[in-house]
Order: C-alpha cells, then structure tokens, then sequence
C-alpha cells in the first residue's frame, strides 16, 4: 500500500516513534546507508520559497543514493497549463517520491489522490509534517524521551507549524498551551481543534489555546515560536500582525517562567526582536540550529518509510 505523509497524523504514535529513531540512526552512522535509495529518484516542487527544506531534501536524497530534481512551480501554478491529477500520474512513471511545498492543502491533497508515488507535504496553509517530526527528534536528543512534558508555542495560533505541533502532542499525549491572540484571524482553525479533540481521546493529552503568555510559560519544557510574518503576508498587514503578537514574544521573562531546563525552539526563518529577543535565540537554552540540522536526517527517515526500506 502507498503511503503519504500529509500531516503528522497520518502517522500513529508508533510509526512517528520508528521514523525518529530511525532518523537518530541515520545521524549517528550515515555511511550505512548511502546506497538505501539507489537509482531512485524524488520529485520536489516548489510554489513556495524554502532554504531548509530543499537544501535537507536534495542533500538528503543524495546521501541515500538517489537522486533529487527540483522544480519550480511559481510561475506556472499546478492546476493551470496542465491539472494536478495529470501532473501526478505523468510524474509517478518517472518518479519514486513526489513532494510539494505549495499555498493550499488542496493542492498537495489531489497530488497524493492521483499518485502512484508516495507524496511528501513539504508545507502548505494546513500543515508542516517533516518540520514537526525533526522537532520531536530534537526534543528527545535533548530531554532524553518523548514522554510527560509541557510544550508552550507562542504567537500566530493561525499557522501550520502550530497545528502540527497541536497533532503531535496530541498523538504523544502530552500537555500543550497555544498562547495567542484572542481574534479568529490568529487563533487555530475549528478542524484542527475538532482532529486534536479526537486524537486526544484515551491518552491524557491536554492542548489547549490561552491569551496569556505567562500563563502558557509556566512549568513548560518547551518553548516554540514561529514566524510572525508567514510567506505571503502583504506587507501592507504587518505593523497590525507585528503590534497583535508583541505580548506573545519569547523574552527572557517568559524562558524564566518556564522550567529552569527549559530549552526554546523556532523552526526558523528567525527575526530577532519580533517572534523572540536576541538574548532568547542566541542564549544557552536556544536549539534552534540543532533543530535545523535535524532537518535533514528526518527528511531522510521519512523517504526510507514511505519507501519501506525498514
């Protein structure tokens, strides 16, 4: 059966358990496997800018044998000159992985309908599946488990990275506090609250969304925040965006709130001075380029999945 990886929850608990554990082995030892995906090549398509997630991909690809093509969509949009379901199935014959970074989740869902591949989410409007599995890897390289703690994110509640890292908590059953602020535009879609409520049932997770920063802070393990300024924001929005999510950036007050062991997180592109202060990202509790590098034995463990090669 073909898999994909559209949101994290396309994958149980179990499965994102083999995924990071597999990505911890393949950064501990990446000569063992560098001919995995030999002769196999994977298809990436970019509406969307990316620096992270082409460089981990493409460098990804070739240190597992393969072979990566990147394609830019932007001028030519999918569904315009020729649809989606034609550019999928065209593409599954000469393919052995498709993957997509676009504006609408709409898009990366018809791709996965009509491939014979598996199709990999690289980013949409809905979610941010690889970037969320290398967080957690992240977090279990430094806390040492994946069990009993609080993850506290902190600004645009109306975001991919946030839903994925709602779903996530969920899966783990673990404590979450979305703070944000009290407004539709920036607070998590009603879907997302509905799928997290479900994935909730049974396992003691507790995520929930609170206008206070503080609050949120307290007797956190972790510290996330994201983007004020997602790709495509006009630029005419953001002094409003930049004067709504002020009260929710990481400061040194909010890191003293949390646990004295706290580490601080940002999936980056990283703004100092806006999501977070210098001294946050720059300080001894940040893991942000930790993070980043975790990218790319991710992207790695989730190919050689979806590719059922372990």
């Amino acid at each position: 059966m073909i898999r994909n990886l559209l949101k994290v929850s396309d994958f149980s608990k179990e499965e994102c358990e083999r995924v990071i554990n597999k990505s911890i082995e393949v950064k501990k030892n990446p000569k063992k496997f560098r001919s995995s995906l030999e002769g196999e090549t994977l298809l990436m398509l970019f509406e969307k800018p990316s620096l992270r997630t082409r460089i981990s991909f493409e460098t990804g690809m070739q240190q597992l044998g393969g072979h990566a093509i990147f394609y830019s969509i932007k001028d030519s949009p999918l569904g315009k000159k020729e649809n989606i379901s034609d550019t999928a199935k065209v593409a599954s014959r000469f393919v052995n992985i498709i993957a997509a970074r676009v504006y609408k989740r709409q898009d990366v869902w018809n791709l996965a309908k009509y491939a014979d591949v598996p199709v990999i989410n690289m980013l949409d409007d809905y979610a941010h599946p690889c970037q969320i599995l290398g967080d957690f890897q992240t977090i279990k390289e430094k806390r040492g488990s994946l069990e009993n703690f609080k993850l506290a994110y902190f600004g645009d509640g109306f975001n991919n990275v946030t839903y994925e890292l709602m779903r996530m908590c969920a899966i783990y059953g673990l404590r979450m506090d979305v703070a944000c602020p009290n407004n539709p535009e920036y607070s998590p879609e009603q879907s997302v609250i509905d799928e997290v409520l479900e994935l909730s049932k049974n396992n003691g997770a507790k995520v929930k969304v609170v206008n206070n920063a503080l609050e949120a802070a307290k007797d956190a393990d972790v510290i996330y925040t994201d983007s004020w300024m997602s790709y495509g924001i006009p630029k005419e929005q953001e002094e409003e965006r930049k004067k709504a999510f002020m009260p929710y950036q990481v400061t040194s007050s909010i890191m003293e709130a949390a646990k004295s062991d706290a580490i601080f997180m940002n999936c980056l592109p990283a703004m100092r001075e806006y999501e977070q202060t210098a001294e946050v990202i720059d300080g001894p509790q940040s893991v942000v380029f930790d993070q980043a590098e975790n990218r790319l034995h991710i992207q790695k463990a989730i190919m050689l999945f979806l590719r059922d090669k372990f």
